[in-house]
């Protein structure tokens, strides 16, 4: 089972992906994270 990703890491990418700025798919990519995680 994969470690999750510590908090700064899941709060910073959370803040990009609300900003709204960018699609979930293009956070994902630049993060290094399937849009899947981004979806939950």
């Amino acid at each position: 089972m994969p470690k999750p990703f510590p908090k700064e890491f899941r709060r910073d990418v959370i803040a990009v992906a609300r900003k709204g700025d960018q699609s979930i798919a293009q956070v994902a990519r630049s993060f290094g994270v399937s849009k899947s995680c981004l979806a939950r």
